[in-house]
């Protein structure tokens, strides 16, 4: 008799945590950008909008660290930024755990074509 505890890993053990994975990354980044929606109308709401003139976002909306401070001020535009944030980490997120899972798996070929994807990853997310 195989207990639960040495029942070996499996691919749909992989797939059922991936689905998971993806489905709080999704739902949390929603979470936030409609708060982050309710905040930035509460905040903006009355403020009459040129639509003549552009503006593009300001650098403070472009970085991480000042994301995540003006997201902590409860500023709306932050927490804006924050929810697509954590859209954009989802799937690197599913493809960090689909490094550890075939490692768990001794796939090694997977292991490092995905290794390979996930660097480019974060390579176009963080690199210059």
């Amino acid at each position: 008799m195989v207990t639960k505890a040495a029942r070996q890993w499996t691919d749909r053990d992989a797939e059922r945590v991936i689905a998971v994975l993806l489905r709080a990354g999704v739902l949390l980044s929603a979470a936030v950008v409609l708060f982050g929606t309710a905040v930035h109308l509460w905040q903006h709401g009355g403020e009459r909008v040129d639509l003549g003139v552009f503006r593009g976002e300001p650098a403070r909306s472009r970085r991480l660290l000042d994301i995540t401070r003006d997201a902590a001020a409860l500023h709306g535009r932050g927490i804006l930024q924050l929810g697509v944030v954590l859209l954009i980490v989802t799937p690197i997120l599913r493809v960090a755990f689909s490094v550890l899972a075939f490692a768990v798996e001794r796939d090694w070929m997977y292991v490092a074509f995905t290794t390979i994807v996930l660097a480019i990853l974060l390579y176009s997310l963080l690199g210059p």
